[in-house]
């Protein structure tokens, strides 16, 4: 697509969050130029699964090319309690899909990088890992990147508009906003997926295309299917993906030994899959086993390469800054808590509503209000879920309704005044 105003834009992290700006941006007809830290060309998997909300299912309606399912669905929601029984059940169709699936649709589509996942579709684009930014400078006509590899190389790069897309660490913002800091909530996910053709009969009753959850004091863990390996959503290729909070207060023992890895190294935010020390982990397992309904407790026992993620709280004051040439979204501008199932919908979302201001269809306020008011607002409820459930003692009922109200569809919530204040 040719457009008369063509302008470059360069976008810091290529995740989910850069890719999605880039194929948004690609599409208008703009030049479009990622810079990753990562030292190496593609992401590493990452293991994770994903509840691809409705934002999420109408970015890839919009930018996919390739002709393959993205995402396995789940028709029920339910809760169990601590001997496995189903004590609430709602019918209700979400989409579960997982992070590598993403990344790699998102990859063969703007840069058409060779992947197991789908074909590829023509056309690429401008994708630059080992790039590691290090400062912006302002420039009549723009703004000037500066960048450093591993290998102590140094260089620049000009853009229009400057897209900070670098996650809940971002450092497009540390640089802007360095009062803004990344603050840990308290508690830890543990994570990890296992084949759906590994477990008991019980547990594939319990996590088959089913969401389900169970609470405790301290304690919340829920799983569902994502897709299996190469983004296979045949029946029994499946995997089971599980989320387990639990409670690992600052400077304890205990979130040291679950943050520093196999080799001696303590792990500030993420422990990647596959490096957590195997006693810190086989401890977690008989915490497990004491505490987790049955099926809970087979699926964290059972996975082989486990995952840790510190749960950080971080907020940006604005999305734009110097005069609009630089622009934060997703996880960069508000990094949500993963009880609200919506990182992945923010990054979607921000990606789609910038292309819209860029092409004239939005106002630059109906841009900043709607982008802020779903980072302020779902960033705020996502502190909330996580404090009831983690810090509380609630009754079911409340549980249940916190995750009936995350599930609202973006353009049916309403917005207080606060979370849209420009």
């Amino acid at each position: 697509m040719a457009t008369a105003n063509k302008k470059h834009f360069v976008i810091v992290g290529g995740s989910l969050g850069g890719l999605a700006a880039g194929l948004a941006l690609r599409e208008l007809g703009h030049d479009t130029t990622i810079l990753e830290r990562n030292p190496t060309p593609v992401l590493e998997h990452q293991g994770a699964g994903i509840v691809a909300g409705g934002d999420t299912l109408a970015f890839f309606n919009k930018y996919n090319r390739c002709d393959r399912p993205i995402a396995v669905t789940s028709h029920r929601r339910q809760y169990l309690d601590r001997d496995g029984n189903v004590i609430h059940q709602e019918d209700m169709d979400q989409n579960m899909t997982s992070w590598d699936l993403a990344y790699y649709l998102m990859r063969a589509n703007y840069d058409g990088v060779q992947n197991s996942y789908c074909e590829v579709p023509d056309g690429k684009t401008v994708h630059l890992h080992d790039r590691n930014v290090t400062d912006i400078q302002e420039r009549d006509d723009g703004v000037e990147v500066f960048w450093k590899s591993g290998k102590g190389e140094e260089g620049s790069i000009k853009a229009d508009t400057l897209v900070g897309a670098d996650g809940p660490s971002s450092t497009i913002r540390s640089i802007l906003a360095p009062e803004v800091q990344r603050v840990y909530a308290g508690y830890c996910a543990l994570r990890g997926t296992v084949p759906e053709s590994e477990v008991s009969d019980a547990a594939r009753e319990a996590f088959c295309e089913r969401f389900t959850f169970f609470h405790c004091r301290g304690v919340q863990i829920l799983a569902y299917l994502i897709p299996g390996k190469a983004g296979t959503v045949e029946p029994g290729q499946r995997l089971i993906n599980f989320v387990y909070y639990t409670n690992f207060p600052e400077g304890s023992p205990e979130l040291e030994e679950i943050m520093t890895d196999r080799h001696g190294r303590r792990r500030r935010i993420t422990m990647p899959p596959g490096l957590t020390a195997p006693d810190a982990w086989e401890k977690q397992r008989r915490i497990a086993r004491e505490r987790l309904p049955p099926q809970f407790a087979e699926i964290v026992c059972a996975t082989q390469k486990p995952f840790v993620q510190a749960v950080t709280d971080v907020l940006s004051p604005a999305n734009e800054f110097m005069g609009g040439k630089v622009v934060l979204i997703g996880d960069a501008l508000a990094g949500f808590r993963p009880h609200t199932v919506a990182s992945t919908s923010q990054a979607a979302f921000d990606a789609m509503i910038l292309g819209d201001y860029i092409e004239g269809k939005v106002s630059r306020e109906q841009w900043k209000r709607e982008t802020l008011g779903f980072a302020r607002f779902i960033q705020k409820r996502g502190v909330d879920m996580g404090n009831r459930s983690q810090f509380g003692d609630l009754p079911l009922e409340e549980h249940i309704h916190d995750r009936n109200v995350a599930s609202v569809p973006r353009e049916k919530e309403v917005y207080p005044d606060w979370a849209t204040a420009i």
